[in-house]
């Protein structure tokens, strides 16, 4: 991928790309980027597996730790590959701790020569068009971020990454739009080295939540 455009997969994506390898050589602080993926009228199914990069493929086939966000780990995944050339290391079970009951991290990509740390959620709400408040946002960005932290502090010699993802996977343009007022409102310590990479689904995106 480069300033083109992402490449061909399932599901349209938009806005930021190929910037990551760059920025996170470039700049030191911490910073927000935005996305969007839209599946039309097509949602995702197990007939689609074909169309997706080969590290979803691997993420759908080994599954999760439990719960029911394999496929936004999925299409999170896919936004790196397709934007950042992302290429898959481990996922969420294979990834080795020094303490296994620890914070984890959903998945090890690799994102130009860096090996990055990726931990994926969901900003929605239910009923699912009810206001997604800044408050809202803060509270889920605060949470997360403090797991990312921790999971961090929780790498082993065998998986060590230079930094953390925390990719948010969002219902609505409303969500995002909370998500980047929300970010500016947290302590330099929860921020730490983390990028926030926010991707909002559009379309028949029911099956990501």
């Amino acid at each position: 991928p480069d300033n083109d455009g992402p490449l061909d997969g399932f599901g349209e994506i938009s806005g930021a790309c190929g910037i990551l390898d760059l920025m996170t050589r470039q700049q030191a602080e911490p910073f927000l980027v935005r996305s969007a993926i839209d599946f039309s009228d097509d949602p995702y199914d197990a007939s689609d597996f074909d169309l997706l990069s080969e590290g979803g493929r691997e993420i759908v086939s080994d599954g999760n730790a439990g719960g029911s966000s394999l496929l936004s780990e999925v299409f999170a995944f896919e936004v790196l590959a397709r934007c950042e050339d992302a290429q898959l290391l481990k996922t969420e079970t294979e990834i080795i701790y020094r303490d296994p009951a620890g914070k984890k991290t959903d998945l090890l990509v690799m994102i130009g020569e860096s090996i990055l740390g990726v931990s994926v959620t969901r900003a929605v709400g239910f009923p699912r068009d009810d206001p997604y408040t800044v408050e809202i946002a803060q509270a889920l960005l605060e949470q997360k971020l403090s797991g990312v932290v921790s999971s961090t502090a929780n790498m082993s010699g065998e998986d060590v990454w230079s930094k953390q993802i925390l990719h948010v996977v969002a219902y609505a343009d409303e969500h995002a739009l909370s998500l980047e007022n929300a970010y500016e409102l947290l302590s330099d310590e929860l921020r730490s080295d983390t990028v926030v990479w926010v991707t909002v689904s559009n379309g028949d995106d029911e099956f990501l939540y």
